[in-house]
């Protein structure tokens, strides 16, 4: 069974509520009719029922939920939790509901943040700064998360490597150079995406290209003291650094160039140390070993919502659904 069919049949055990609040969009209304059908998750659509039914054409969506912010009912107690949620910034009570009535992202966001649905999936028609920023604003991070980071789950063939050839790879999307300690806050929320996702003990490698003191340089440092944070933060993860990628992933190489290691060799989630090595190594393996790449999943925030290529299919739509739905299930 391929991992894509595993997570399907995960999220159908306790189906969760998503949001597609693009449903304007032609790929989220055949995403919808597959979900559907295949009792992926529940499905709330933001809109006018009429009108997007008659956008559907032949696709069944009528066991959606339909929600229209123009005649929703509760739209005044929405407005008030938003402007209570945006105070500091000076938000009225008007403005929220004018945000509410004019962003079909915003309006999902609430959706998800007064638990009408368990996480949110846009992007296929909006920039990823404009999904991001509702839910930053709304849900915030995570308790004891610094930052909102983001992830692909790798799925390599004819690998014996990590999980049977499934691995997490962060940061590969969202942050360009991080510190140490915004490094070990997303080796952390990788272990738990990993865990979410693959229903399997997380193993951590955050890479170098030095393996315990084999080079002596500031990125170097900067790796090793990312690991002592993450540890220090998170004593029960199994967890190391600095780790060479072969050190990292191979059992003979890792025994060899980290021996005194419990990681070396074992690693399923793998932590790059920057944007660059992150978005190069996922998509070198994604195209040379034919991988299946799915993502970017982001993680660190109190809620899942995930982000969509512009460029996407609806049965990445459907993907996409079934991972945020495993992280909505993990949060319950």
């Amino acid at each position: 069974m391929a991992f894509l069919e595993k997570v399907i049949e995960i999220a159908r055990k306790d189906v969760q509520t998503i949001v597609l609040p693009e449903a304007f969009d032609p790929r989220t209304i055949e995403a919808t009719h597959k979900i559907l059908e295949q009792g992926i998750a529940k499905v709330i659509l933001v809109g006018n029922r009429e009108e997007i039914l008659a956008t559907a054409g032949t696709w069944k969506i009528e066991d959606a939920i339909f929600i229209d912010p123009k005649t929703f009912d509760q739209m005044d107690r929405f407005a008030e939790a938003l402007a209570e949620i945006r105070k500091s910034k000076g938000m009225t009570i008007e403005e929220a509901k004018n945000i509410l009535l004019e962003s079909e992202l915003f309006f999902g966001v609430m959706l998800v943040k007064l638990g009408f649905a368990g996480g949110m999936v846009a992007g296929a028609a909006n920039s990823t700064a404009n999904v991001l920023r509702p839910a930053l604003q709304i849900l915030k991070t995570a308790p004891g998360t610094k930052l909102v980071s983001a992830v692909f789950l790798m799925e390599v063939p004819n690998c014996a490597y990590g999980e049977n050839g499934l691995f997490i790879f962060g940061d590969c999307a969202l942050n360009p150079n991080p510190t140490a300690e915004e490094l070990a806050h997303i080796a952390i929320s990788s272990a738990k995406t990993f865990e979410s996702i693959v229903h399997a003990e997380p193993k951590v490698s955050i890479l170098s290209f030095s393996s315990k003191g084999s080079a002596s340089h500031p990125d170097v440092d900067k790796v090793i003291e990312a690991t002592k944070i993450a540890k220090a933060l998170a004593p029960e993860l199994s967890l190391d650094g600095e780790l060479q990628f072969d050190a990292a992933i191979v059992p003979g190489i890792g025994k060899k160039k980290a021996p005194d290691s419990k990681v070396a060799g074992e690693a399923n989630v793998i932590i790059f140390p920057d944007l660059d090595a992150g978005n190069i190594g996922y998509k070198l393996v994604q195209r040379l070993a034919n991988a299946n790449a799915y993502g970017p999943i982001c993680q660190g925030l109190a809620m899942p919502v995930n982000d969509l290529s512009r460029g996407c299919y609806a049965d990445d739509i459907v993907g996409t659904v079934a991972l945020t739905a495993l992280q909505a299930q993990m949060q319950k």
